[in-house]
C-alpha cells in the first residue's frame, strides 16, 4: 500500500452498496472486515469451507480486520469482563459466546486477513481516570495475549493504544504495546463521543512513543479534514463509515469536505453534477436532479451512486495529499483545507 491511506469499510465482508469491481475502480488499496460480525454470520465454518475471507467475497486485495472487541462492547448484551476475554450475549438472537485474545486471534487466522488486530478493551467515553488505567492494563494483558497466538504465513498484527484523554494513560498505553514488537500500531478509543480537540490530542500523545518505521493507524476516523490534520500528526491510515453511511442517506462530500444534502427541493432541477470538479463515475454521468429523484422514490442507484462518490472522493483526498507529501507541499495543502 502507499500511505497515507483511507481503508473504506466492509464490515460484514461487503462495503455497502459498492461491489468489489467498483472498488478496484476508485482505486481503493485495501478494505476492512470485522472479526465480530463474521464469527456471528456466516459463521467460521462457511468462511473456513470457502478458503478464507478473501475467496469468499471476491476480493483480491489487502484486507484488514477489526479484533471484534469494539463491537463486544459497543453492540453484545450481558457482558462480562474476565481476565483472558468477555463473555456475552449475540446482539442478533441473545446466543452467549466467549471472546477475548486467543478466540479473536483463531478466527482471525481462519478469515486469513492481511492485517489482524489485536484484542482490546476500547475504553468509553466519558471514562474517569480510574476506569480508563484499569482498562489501559486489561488492553495491555489481552494484547500481550494476542501477540503470543499462532497466525498464518505473511499475516500482519498490529497493537493497538488505549487511554481514553488522558496522556501520561496513552503514554503508558503506548509504551507497553511497542514493546511487544507488533508489525504496526493503532490508536483507538477515539471517535466515541469526545471533542475532536480531544481526539486531536490523544493521537498525539499516543503518535509521540510510537516508531517512525512502522504504520499508525487511527481507527474510526474519520471526517475529510480531520484525516488532513491527522496526517499532520503522523497518521497513515484511517478507516470510517461516513462516506457509504452519508451515501445511503442522501449526502454527498464535496469541496474542502462540506456536505450537500441532495434529497433537498432545491436540487429538483440542479442539472448539475455532485461536485463539478468531481471525475467519479456519479458526477460524470448524473446529475444532483436525476439522483434526488432516485432518493426521494427509494431507488437502490441513488444509494449506489452517492456511496460512489464519496467513496471517490476520500480515496482522492488520500492520493492528493500522498502527492502533496512527495511534493513538499503539505504544509500549503493543509493550510487550504483549514482555510476551507
Amino acid at each position: 500500500m502507499q500511505t497515507p491511506v483511507f481503508m473504506p469499510v466492509g464490515t460484514r465482508g461487503s462495503v455497502k452498496a459498492v461491489s468489489p469491481r467498483e472498488l478496484d475502480e476508485l482505486g481503493a488499496q485495501i478494505i476492512l472486515g470485522n472479526t465480530y460480525h463474521l464469527f456471528l454470520r456466516p459463521g467460521m465454518e462457511v468462511i473456513r469451507a470457502a478458503g478464507g475471507l478473501h475467496r469468499f467475497i471476491g476480493y483480491e486485495k489487502p484486507m484488514l480486520t477489526d479484533s471484534g472487541g469494539f463491537q463486544v462492547f459497543s453492540l453484545a448484551t450481558l457482558r462480562k469482563i474476565t481476565p483472558d476475554g468477555v463473555k456475552f450475549a449475540s446482539h442478533i438472537d441473545g446466543t452467549r459466546f466467549f471472546l477475548g485474545p486467543v478466540e479473536s486471534m483463531e478466527i482471525q487466522r481462519t478469515l486469513d486477513s492481511d492485517i489482524v488486530m489485536a484484542f482490546d478493551e476500547c475504553t468509553p467515553y466519558p471514562a474517569t481516570r480510574e476506569q480508563a488505567a484499569k482498562s489501559v492494563d486489561l488492553t495491555t494483558r489481552w494484547e500481550t495475549m494476542s501477540r503470543e497466538q499462532p497466525l498464518n504465513d505473511g499475516q500482519l498484527r498490529f497493537g493497538i493504544v488505549q487511554g481514553s484523554v488522558y496522556p501520561e494513560l496513552r503514554e503508558k498505553s503506548a509504551k507497553a504495546i511497542t514493546a511487544l514488537d507488533f508489525d504496526g500500531y493503532a490508536i483507538g478509543g477515539v471517535s466515541v463521543g469526545e471533542s475532536e480537540e480531544e481526539m486531536f490530542l490523544a493521537v498525539e500523545a499516543a503518535e509521540a512513543f510510537l516508531p517512525e518505521d512502522r504504520a499508525r493507524y487511527l481507527m474510526g476516523v474519520g471526517t475529510p479534514k480531520q484525516i488532513v490534520e491527522d496526517v499532520a500528526r503522523g497518521v497513515d491510515m484511517f478507516d470510517c463509515v461516513l462516506p457509504t453511511r452519508l451515501g445511503r442517506h442522501g449526502g454527498a462530500f464535496v469541496g474542502k469536505g462540506e456536505t450537500l444534502s441532495v434529497k433537498a427541493g432545491r436540487y429538483a432541477t440542479d442539472f448539475s453534477p455532485l461536485d463539478p470538479d468531481c471525475t467519479c463515475y456519479a458526477c460524470r454521468n448524473f446529475t444532483r436532479a436525476y439522483i434526488r429523484h432516485l432518493l426521494n422514490v427509494g431507488e437502490i442507484l441513488g444509494m449506489q451512486l452517492l456511496s460512489i462518490h464519496n467513496l471517490h472522493f476520500y480515496l482522492d483526498l488520500t492520493r492528493r495529499i500522498r502527492e502533496a507529501l512527495d511534493n513538499g507541499t503539505f504544509a500549503e495543502f493543509r493550510e487550504a483545507w483549514r482555510a476551507g
